[in-house]
């Protein structure tokens, strides 16, 4: 008998509950959905950080110079760095889907559309990166009902633009978290998990630092 056909099954084994022991542990000091996002961003990190110098150049700019990592964070969310449109800018700039070919122009009026929405937020963060997904219409109706950006007026407005949408088919409801609210246009999670892949940009970007220094 081969041996090493023996012990391959008990390997195997082996290997899956190192695997499932360690996720145990991860799982109790995070959630699951930053264990989605951190294996997001390490599945993708090198494709969106091949664009930092672009967005650092576009973002300069722009005087957004401390606004970086929530930009990459943006390109991390919209498509992991991936395709021809990166920041998904193209219904920004035309109004329709695949109208931008060019990453770099790509970068060029997503910078420009997220200094109108900083702007239009008065300087709230999280406002004007969850205006980048529900558009700038979303900043007013925050402001006459809540003063600011809260989860809360995040749901609301996705559940009132969705109720009134002419054609709900084209909009889909892919996070259970939506659903349960019907709140099916955009993403009403947007901003927790744009500014959770912020965070691990900051954190890899001084620990990269450090080692330089």
């Amino acid at each position: 008998m081969n041996k090493n056909r023996t012990r391959a099954p008990f390997m195997i084994l082996a290997i899956m509950i190192l695997i499932s022991t360690v996720l145990i542990s991860i799982s109790l000091y995070k959630s699951r959905s930053e264990i989605r996002r951190e294996i997001g961003y390490h599945m993708n990190v090198d494709h969106v950080e091949q664009y930092r110098p672009l967005i650092e150049t576009y973002a300069k700019q722009a005087n957004l110079e401390d606004e970086v990592e929530t930009l990459l964070a943006i390109m991390m969310q919209e498509s992991g760095g991936r395709g021809n449109d990166p920041m998904q800018s193209s219904e920004r700039l035309c109004g329709e889907v695949g109208c931008i070919t060019d990453p770099e122009q790509s970068i060029e009026q997503g910078v420009t559309y997220f200094k109108q929405t900083l702007e239009a937020a008065k300087g709230d963060r999280k406002l004007a990166v969850q205006s980048y997904n529900f558009g700038v219409g979303f900043i007013d109706y925050a402001l006459k009902h809540e003063g600011r950006y809260t989860p809360k007026i995040a749901i609301q407005f996705s559940q009132e633009m969705y109720e009134n949408a002419q054609d709900q088919s084209i909009y889909t409801c892919k996070r259970k978290e939506a659903q349960q609210y019907d709140a099916c246009y955009g993403d009403i999670l947007y901003v927790r998990d744009v500014l959770g892949y912020r965070d691990i940009f900051i954190a890899d970007r001084k620990k990269s630092l450090a080692k330089s220094s």
